[in-house]
């Protein structure tokens, strides 16, 4: 219940951001910052920094996560809550 209301919040405040904002917002509402860092700078060894990677690849991997396609427990119960924000939260992470 804590992840639909929190998604749900994330996407009625999105609405006056710009694209780069909005996958900034979603970034850090979802909580992707708690594993991949500020930013997308992670500090833990076993968490990719996100950082500057290409905005294509990050969209690819987070639909992979989506659709079972890629395996992560914690990836796979993550990436659901970015549906419909994947390439704004890619192109955030991209332009870092």
């Amino acid at each position: 219940m804590k992840k639909v209301l929190l998604v749900a919040a994330a996407a009625i405040s999105m609405g006056s951001f710009s694209v780069q904002a909005s996958g900034e917002a979603m970034y850090n509402n979802l909580g992707c910052s708690g594993c991949h860092g500020a930013g997308g700078n992670s500090m833990v060894p076993s968490y990719p920094s996100l950082a500057g990677k290409d905005a294509g690849w990050i969209f690819d991997q987070i639909k992979a996560f989506q659709d079972g396609s890629r395996v992560d427990p914690t990836m796979n119960a993550m990436a659901p809550m970015a549906a419909g924000h994947e390439q704004a939260i890619a192109d955030f992470l991209s332009g870092k």
